[in-house]
């Protein structure tokens, strides 16, 4: 999938029929199953969190796939309208002090049903849709456990009671975007509140670009506090504390470009909060879940185009989906290596052999001068990455733009073959 940039099965076979056919029964054998896929993912992720401050982030996405009304392929109802799916929920390990990709955590795939449900409000966690929060958080604690520390991040839909009260402990802490106006224990509610306290600073940030907004940046004001929540009194269950004391910071733009939508952060964090440089750096970790979103869109419309899949059932389509979330994140460490701002390994893309094959071909561009030897530390990603790139048709100055995914995508096309090739001397060569 990363080397073709497809998640088609004939597209991935390369025109061979019967290699096609092959990938048909590997995702329909019931041996294989997506919640061992999904075991899978992190395998790699457990040792690049080792010692690291982790941002772990989670959000959702509903997997849209084309459908008739004789023909739903077995997949439930997403969003509002004939819309029909599944929905992916993944956590993504990011690196708290320069944003790198460490891989995939863990997560859920899932298709809805049709039964009609209780109101949300009379159903217990556990028989939610929210509990994937909780869920996917305490999975991933295990995963996370070399960390040296390890900070939830989630959006709205993450901010109710049950997640802020058994997701944190110790080091592991939780910063999420408000959506609940929450009541506060002596009275009032939390937007009551953050009015009543002054802004206390001023800066401006660059916001990334996403689907619906280009790349801008915000002049943004800053203030601060701490609050205790009370908990719902039709909150069911059992075994809450009756409050929580959390920090808050907020962040508004009041004056906005034309015809732009000012951006209005209000977060909640158990994370001390007791100065300025402390409530911008919860601001920085919060603008960190740009990563996620850029997972999403490197698994859908700008990348490997899942939602174009043709396979017929739900099952196997959860299954490809399952695959696909691991090259979306290959994809992104690679392009994120290109600039050698990080220090991971090769061995988070590829195998021992595979390296062996890059460390061969380093030779061949081996420039007379320093700006035309690869710069980066032997076997890690950033080294494999320039000379992927180098395949790919970069000629590595400094004047020429930065290598893409075309290029990426080129290279690995020719380090494939190569690879495959460099694997046989074993067979063959005495």
């Amino acid at each position: 999938m990363v080397l073709r940039e497809t998640v088609c099965l004939r597209q991935l076979s390369g025109g061979d029929h019967s290699e096609e056919v092959r990938y048909g029964r590997f995702l329909g054998n019931e041996a294989v199953t997506v919640e061992n896929v999904i075991a899978g993912w992190s395998e790699q992720t457990r040792l690049a969190v080792e010692g690291r401050h982790v941002l772990a982030l989670q959000d959702t996405s509903e997997i849209k796939f084309a459908t008739t009304p004789d023909n739903r392929r077995d997949l439930g109802k997403v969003k509002k309208g004939n819309c029909w799916g599944m929905l992916l929920h993944p956590m993504l390990a990011v690196d708290a002090e320069d944003g790198t990709c460490l891989g995939l955590v863990g997560g859920r795939i899932w298709t809805r049903g049709d039964d009609e449900l209780p109101p949300h409000a009379a159903r217990p966690l556990s028989e939610k849709e929210s509990r994937r929060w909780v869920e996917t958080a305490e999975a991933a604690k295990p995963v996370l456990v070399g960390a040296s520390m390890v900070t939830f991040i989630g959006d709205r839909e993450s901010d109710f009671f049950a997640m802020w009260a058994l997701v944190p402990e110790g080091n592991y802490h939780l910063v999420s975007r408000v959506m609940h106006d929450h009541g506060l224990i002596g009275g009032g509610t939390l937007r009551q509140a953050v009015q009543e306290v002054a802004f206390c600073d001023t800066q401006i940030i660059e916001l990334r670009e996403r689907v619906d907004r280009p790349p801008r940046q915000a002049k943004l004001q800053l203030r601060f506090g701490e609050a205790v929540i009370r908990k719902s009194k039709n909150l069911c269950k059992a075994g809450l504390p009756k409050s929580i004391k959390l920090r808050w910071v907020e962040v508004v733009e009041q004056a906005p470009p034309e015809g732009v939508e000012p951006l209005h952060w209000l977060i909640l964090t158990t994370h001390d909060v007791t100065s300025i440089a402390k409530a911008w750096r919860i601001v920085a970790w919060y603008k960190q879940r740009w990563v996620i979103e850029q997972f999403f869109r490197t698994l859908k419309s700008q990348g490997l185009k899942i939602e174009d899949s043709q396979l017929q059932s739900a099952a196997r389509l959860e299954k490809l989906l399952a695959i696909a979330a691991k090259a979306a994140v290959i994809i992104i460490q690679l392009v994120q290596a290109r600039n050698g701002r990080n220090d991971q390994s090769a061995g988070l893309v590829f195998t021992p052999n595979e390296i062996d094959t890059l460390a061969a071909l380093e030779k061949r561009f081996k420039g007379k001068t320093r700006l035309q030897t690869n710069p980066h530390p032997k076997n890690s990603l950033a080294w494999a990455a320039w000379i992927i790139a180098k395949l790919g048709g970069w000629n590595g100055y400094a004047s020429s733009k930065p290598p893409g995914p075309i290029t990426f995508f080129n290279g690995l096309t020719y380090f494939r073959a190569v690879a495959d090739g460099w694997a046989l001397r074993d067979v063959y060569m005495p």
